[in-house]
């Protein structure tokens, strides 16, 4: 082999080492995006009343660390940057609200949310991911829905983890906003939290 060949070999070696080590000490933080313009098309034709959030938080149970940070990132990690993942659903859905003009503080109409699950997989060839909580609204104090949604996604993912792993950040995030559209797309969750409800609880399944 020639020095120059040598040379060549040696560069890409140690730029795929430094990549390796780069991409495995990536700390980043994940925060609410602006609202969907489509999502807010959507809510500004719906009959729902303006909402306000309540408490948001990990589901009883739960490890404590499924709300502060992510695994399955080829060890990288993904923290919430308000503290908690379940605040990270709660910032998305009031977002959404506030920008189609249904959100409101003094609202008797209270949605929440225990966080029942938060997972992503960046593994090569097939990304996974999974968000789940409990969500329930109340109306002047009275529990009327009271459901778990969830959602999951898969991509295609990369070998390399300077692809794959932004990739899977990016899929997880997308999951929160999912998550809310999947609530707000409930036909149970429109009945009650329309501007003339349909009082009938929807229990929990």
């Amino acid at each position: 082999m020639s020095t120059c060949s040598l040379a060549s070999t040696l560069a890409r070696f140690f730029a795929a080492a430094s990549l390796v080590v780069l991409t495995g000490c990536a700390s980043v933080q994940v925060d609410a995006t602006n609202a969907s313009p489509q999502l807010l098309e959507r809510l500004r034709g719906s009959n729902l009343q303006p909402l306000q959030g309540g408490k948001f938080a990990l589901a009883p149970g739960k490890p404590a660390e499924m709300d502060r940070t992510l695994s399955g990132l080829r060890g990288s990690s993904l923290t919430p940057a308000k503290g908690s993942f379940s605040q990270l659903l709660k910032d998305t859905f009031i977002v959404e609200m506030t920008a189609a003009g249904l959100y409101d503080v003094n609202s008797p109409v209270v949605v929440e949310a225990d966080l029942t699950d938060s997972r992503v997989d960046a593994a090569i060839g097939t990304g996974t991911g999974r968000l789940a909580a409990r969500f329930m609204v109340k109306r002047a104090g009275s529990l009327v829905y009271d459901k778990e949604l969830a959602v999951d996604a898969k991509w295609e993912s990369s070998f390399v983890g300077a692809i794959a792993i932004p990739e899977a950040m990016n899929q997880y995030q997308a999951m929160y906003r999912t998550l809310v559209v999947k609530l707000i797309d409930d036909p149970d969750f429109r009945r009650v939290a329309a501007r003339d409800p349909d009082f009938r609880r929807v229990a929990a399944r």
